[in-house]
């Protein structure tokens, strides 16, 4: 049986904060989105540039508390072909970013920006 990665889903405490940093650091785009104000929450399909993956950033109206990520959890990846650009970017954002990084004998090809809930996404060298 073929299958195909469809979308992963992360609860967000701020929709806008969200939006505004997974478009303005990543550069994906609000594909869809779908309220459900009688159950209280908000689904917002964000797609990366070729529209060939969806984050799904679920809001509940009511949560008080921030999410528990967990440590089973560890991170989105996305990739890009200007490693060094995008990062600069994400300093002058303020946005935390951590050192790049390699696998034990390899060059650096990574970091990791973390978003307004805490979730980390790592960003490599295409």
């Amino acid at each position: 049986m073929k299958t195909k990665m469809l979308h992963t889903c992360i609860r967000v405490m701020d929709l806008e904060a969200s939006l505004k940093f997974y478009s303005e650091a990543l550069g994906f785009v609000e594909s869809s989105r779908k309220d459900f104000p009688e159950y209280k929450f908000t689904i917002v399909y964000m797609t990366d540039e070729n529209g060939t993956y969806d984050l799904e950033l679920t809001y509940n109206y009511n949560q008080e508390t921030p999410y528990e990520i967990g440590n089973g959890f560890s991170h989105i990846a996305v990739g890009v072909e200007d490693l060094e650009g995008l990062r600069e970017e994400h300093i002058k954002s303020g946005y935390e970013v951590t050192d790049l990084k390699g696998l034990p004998g390899e060059k650096p090809r990574y970091y990791f920006v973390t978003d307004p809930d805490g979730y980390k996404v790592e960003v490599i060298r295409l």
